[in-house]
């Protein structure tokens, strides 16, 4: 069992908060759950959508088709209608089925339901025509309306009884108008699978909470599409957990307060889109030659400048890899779903203090904003690395911050202690910290520093591998694409083409053995990446000497479909054949 739906309309009609509604009613009755958002960067008006996809199986992506389209204005349905699954329905606001039926196809089945007159008869305010219009939904596929009305009442009991009341009776009467009018239903059977309850957490949520389990008690942001939700997040937790959340006027102040942070001793995050990351490289490098650690979350959207603000793509692989002026250590994770934002955030923690150098998670608007249904996670041990402690600060006579050793992490303290008194600044300096321009001590500390990736390397876990050991074709990728990938291999699959995927999400140190290895082994590699110029084909060419035999590349502003991965793909095969 499977179902695509999607619901569509103006910004302030409550699409987003309705397709999470949906998801959350799916995910009680046991189903896994994902869905995504689409919206302009406008802040009143455009057009909207949220697009909920679930099954009685995991689900890893949205769909390139739709079962059923919640249409609360006309113009939903004209930009949507060629998406439509051949025999899919829509449910829009109106009390008769005009006569041109929107020019869709007549395979589709049109459900006209008076949204705006049932909101109205209750005495409900008319953005709740979106509550009508699940309770619709849930009569036309046959699931179970109770499900529904017990998660309203959670999701509005902090507000009033007069609004629980409102939303649940809006629900049973858009519910009671489809059973009474349309009792045959739309063909499409969605039942609950059983009470076991997942989360319905986005990307940006994940990385909060993994931040939060590996002990996070700073975090400072300036709001910027798509890295917002962390902040929003965090600071909602802010009084349940010994947490400071710090609004900062600009993406600069922002990192210097990590830094500082950090420095002081406590964990730190600060996080922003690739244009606020452009205001943020210079402090990075202060970090990285003041070998404090920090963990930045880039949330990419498109670029140059402005970009497509409230987009997505994968175009700053490049440029977080050499961000800030100078060579440096510094670690680049790329998570490709929900669960891995968690466990990316706390292995971040633990690599930048371990190995006092900046980690940089790397995600995009579509994994951030995208919810996913999941288990519990398993949070990440806190390892803080060479971090004295007050008994061994007490027997030191001669501290070295920036001591020479041979795996090129030093000794770092709390500041404050009589005995660990140091200097910390952008210049280069000996042990102690002070300036010093020698050439001798330049080339030592440069070594010092560049000898920790070595280690990191050892350390951090291998790409995966996806699907048999030998395949037709063998996917290269990284980041969110994982997710339309895993789908399109089971499109794959059903048409005879073997298909494996290796996913890269440790980005820097670079992967070389294992990528190497898997590259010499594939009959046909295939790099699937959401930018122009096929970033991570050309990092693999420039560690391994390989090049990947062909490229799919998306750079539109929008997330790769699975069914679009899938046709590219039996394409390149089928002209291969030829």
């Amino acid at each position: 069992m499977e179902f695509s739906w999607m619901v569509g309309g103006e910004a302030g009609f409550g699409i987003m908060a309705s397709g999470l509604t949906l998801s959350k009613t799916f995910a009680r009755g046991g189903l896994h759950v994902f869905d995504t958002i689409e919206y302009p960067s406008l802040i009143r008006g455009g057009h909207n959508t949220c697009m909920v996809r679930t099954a009685n199986r995991e689900v890893h992506s949205h769909t390139g088709y739709i079962d059923m389209l919640v249409a609360l204005n006309e113009e939903t349905i004209h930009l949507h209608k060629d998406e439509m699954a051949q025999t899919g329905c829509i449910l829009f606001d109106g009390m008769h089925e005009p006569e041109d039926r929107f020019g869709v196809h007549a395979d589709i089945s049109l459900f006209p339901i008076p949204l705006g007159d049932i909101v109205k008869d209750i005495g409900g305010r008319p953005i709740m025509r979106n509550t009508a219009a699940i309770g619709a939904t849930i009569a036309l596929i046959g699931y179970d309306l109770s499900i529904l009305e017990d998660l309203l009442a959670d999701m509005f009991k902090r507000k009033s009884e007069d609004v629980v009341r409102d939303n649940i009776h809006v629900a049973r009467a858009g519910y009671d108008f489809m059973m009474d009018n349309h009792p045959g239903g739309s063909g499409i059977i969605v039942k609950p699978q059983d009470n076991y309850r997942r989360m319905v957490v986005t990307g940006n949520e994940a990385v909060g909470l993994g931040a939060l389990s590996a002990g996070c008690t700073f975090y400072s942001a300036y709001p910027m599409t798509p890295a917002s939700g962390i902040l929003h997040f965090l600071a909602a937790e802010e009084r349940n957990y010994n947490l400071v959340v710090k609004h900062t006027e600009d993406e600069l102040a922002a990192i210097l307060m990590a830094i500082g942070a950090s420095h002081a001793g406590v964990r730190a995050m600060t996080a922003s889109s690739g244009g606020g990351f452009s205001l943020m490289v210079e402090a990075l490098g202060l970090a990285a030659m003041t070998e404090t650690p920090l963990v930045i979350m880039e949330g990419q959207r498109p670029g140059p400048s402005t970009g497509l603000a409230t987009r997505t793509e994968q175009g700053d692989l490049r440029f977080v890899l050499h961000a800030s002026q100078g060579d440096f250590p510094r670690v680049v994770i790329a998570p490709g779903d929900v669960e891995e934002c968690f466990q990316a955030a706390g292995h971040a923690f633990n690599l930048a203090e371990k190995y006092q150098v900046p980690v940089i998670i790397l995600t995009d608007k579509f994994l951030t904003e995208s919810h996913k249904t999941v288990l519990a996670f398993e949070p990440v041990p806190v390892d803080r690395g060479m971090l004295l402690d007050e008994a061994h600060l007490d027997r030191i006579t001669d501290y070295k911050r920036y001591e020479i050793t041979d795996s090129g992490i030093s000794p770092r303290i709390i500041p404050g202690h009589r005995n660990g008194v140091f200097r910390a600044n952008s210049n280069e300096h000996d042990e102690y910290g002070f300036d010093l321009e020698d050439p001798l001590n330049r080339t030592a500390m440069m070594d010092k520093r560049m000898r920790k990736l070595e280690q990191i390397a050892s350390e951090l876990p291998e790409p995966h591998l996806y699907g048999p050991q030998k395949a037709d074709v063998t996917l290269l990728s990284w980041g969110s694409t994982k997710g339309p990938i895993l789908e399109a291999m089971l499109l794959l699959k059903n048409n005879n083409i073997t298909v494996n995927f290796l996913q890269i999400m440790n980005l820097h140190p670079f992967p070389l053995e294992k990528v190497t290895r898997i590259m010499k082994r594939a009959t046909l590699t295939i790099d699937v990446e959401n930018n122009k110029t096929a970033q991570l084909a050309g990092l693999i060419r420039e560690h391994t000497g390989l090049k990947v035999d062909e490229k799919i590349l998306k750079y539109s502003g929008r997330p790769f479909t699975p069914e679009e991965i899938a046709n590219s793909v039996a394409e390149v095969v089928e002209h291969g054949r030829k």
